[in-house]
Parts: structure tokens; C-alpha cells; sequence
């Protein structure tokens, strides 16, 4: 058996202990928001939070994480109320959003550590994978939820106003 805590709760697995958390978190305790991407750890899809270091799920076993604290998408907030995560709402910042847990767990973890990341901190904390190309708007959504998080009102761009409409010529 191997016991750790997950999104706060305590959890009894009773799998083999080489079982990748992945695979305990997906298939034993039903938090799906930790997505399976390429399961070598490079692409970032399975990051989650264990102990305050995003780690990628699919690389770590569960009997390493025994009594450890683990937080995956989830428990960051149920509600959607993070910071990250409100911030990457308004600011739109995600396409197909299948590496958007991951890429939030990451945020978040960096985050903890530093309300204001520079590019390059940004740039070596956040080294998820995303086939949409979101990195344009990832920097500038990172640097607001740290702001957010410091309590810093945070609202989403305004939108461009439509172009006037060009007048026919007369004939």
C-alpha cells in the first residue's frame, strides 16, 4: 500500500508501486485533468505539483510519492478561481487546451516562488509542449496572474473596435 495526499486529501493506492502517479491519479482516483502526452516527461501534458515542484506525472511512482503531498489540476481550484487560471480564461490564452493543465500546474509552482518572473524565468519554468503555439500569449498571462495573485486587478484586453465601414463610391 502506498499513502500520500492528494489535492489535500489523504489516499491509500493499493497498486504496484512502480504504477506511474499518472496512471494512479487517471485511473484509480479519476482526476483526468493530468493529461497522458508522451509519457518520457518532455512534453509537460502531465505536470503536477508534488511537495511545490512541478513535476511530470508519468516519470515519478507512486511509491516515490508516499508521504508526500500531491496537487494536480483539480485541487489547484475547483472553482477555476487561481489566479493562472483565471487569467488564462481572460486573456483567452488557451486553443485546444489538452497541455493547458499542465502548462497551469507549472505556472502555478513558479508562481509560488516569484510573483514576478522575468522572460527567462518564465522561459525555464515553463517548458511544456503545446502543438497550438500559445507561447505569444503565455509570457505576458504568467506575468498578469502574478500580479493577480498579489491582488492586483486583473481584466482581460479590450477589444478592438471594429474598422469603420469604407463608404461606396457615388456613381
Amino acid at each position: 500500500m502506498t499513502k500520500f495526499t492528494v489535492n489535500n486529501q489523504p489516499v491509500e493506492y493499493l497498486l504496484d508501486p512502480d504504477t506511474p502517479l499518472l496512471w494512479a491519479l487517471r485511473d484509480a482516483s479519476n482526476l483526468t485533468g493530468t493529461k497522458y502526452g508522451c509519457g518520457t516527461g518532455e512534453c509537460g501534458a502531465c505536470i503536477v505539483d508534488i511537495d511545490g515542484a512541478a513535476v511530470p506525472s508519468c516519470r515519478v511512482s507512486i511509491a516515490a510519492c508516499e508521504g508526500r503531498f500531491v496537487t494536480t489540476i483539480e485541487g489547484l481550484s475547483r472553482d477555476r478561481s487561481h489566479p493562472v487560471q483565471q487569467v488564462f480564461a481572460a486573456l483567452n490564452v488557451s486553443q485546444c487546451g489538452y497541455c493547458i493543465p499542465g502548462i497551469v500546474m507549472a505556472a502555478s509552482v513558479l508562481l509560488k516562488r516569484n510573483h514576478a518572473p522575468t522572460d527567462a524565468d518564465i522561459d525555464a519554468a515553463i517548458t511544456n509542449i503545446c502543438r497550438c503555439g500559445i507561447y505569444p500569449r503565455l509570457r505576458e498571462a504568467i506575468r498578469r496572474a502574478g500580479r493577480a495573485a498579489q491582488g492586483e486587478l486583473v481584466e482581460a484586453p479590450a477589444a478592438e473596435a471594429p474598422a469603420e465601414p469604407t463608404p461606396e463610391p457615388a456613381r
